[in-house]
């Protein structure tokens, strides 16, 4: 990840410092992101690293905790995500497969690999990950953290798209924020108009 890139998806000062810092915070915010509003997901990491007493989050620590504390830990007011038992499992899930298969180093799903191809199987691969989530994970490395392998814009498909404003890879600041939701609003309403 280019170190010197801050991501701005959270919203809020110390939550993007950590997601622009931390390859595994940007993994969690981005497992949160469904259900809720993208600057409460991507604020989540950070309110579950301070919860756990840590400045950043360890995928160790995670996979490890107890799972009815770890769930408790989420749901504490204010709740990390409108789920918070089912989504602390599935952060425990997620930690665990990356201990088990990246030493607990959340970088290393996307270290070395070749193609955008290669990319986006490992990310699908994870607890978690479907393709529309996994393809916008890429599309993030790759917009706004120099993860570029061969292919990467393609393997992302509609969110490897240069100059849209589609999903999180897109947002940099309130501005684009806004024509996120903007466009997502208008793609719920064309789907109910389909629908009728």
């Amino acid at each position: 990840m280019d170190k010197d890139v801050t991501l701005r998806l959270a919203q809020q000062e110390e939550a993007d410092a950590l997601l622009s810092r931390s390859p595994l915070a940007a993994l969690v915010g981005m497992l949160l992101d469904q259900q809720v509003p993208m600057e409460w997901a991507f604020a989540g990491p950070y309110t579950i690293a301070r919860r756990m007493g840590a400045d950043d989050l360890d995928a160790h620590d995670i996979a490890a905790y107890d799972p009815e504390e770890f769930a408790a830990l989420l749901a504490e007011k204010p709740a990390v995500h409108r789920y918070p038992g089912s989504m602390a499992g599935r952060v425990q899930k997620l930690c665990q497969y990356l201990v088990e298969r990246y030493d607990g180093d959340a970088a290393r799903v996307w270290q070395g690999v070749r193609t955008g191809a290669e990319l986006l199987t490992r990310l699908t691969d994870l607890p978690g990950f479907g393709k529309q989530k996994a393809q916008i994970f890429l599309a993030l490395l790759g917009k706004q953290l120099g993860v570029r392998p061969t292919g990467w814009r393609e393997a992302a498909g509609a969110y490897g798209e240069a100059e849209v404003y589609r999903s999180a890879a897109d947002i940099t600041g309130p501005e684009t924020l806004h024509k996120v939701r903007a466009y997502k609003q208008e793609q719920k309403a064309a789907a109910k108009r389909a629908k009728e």
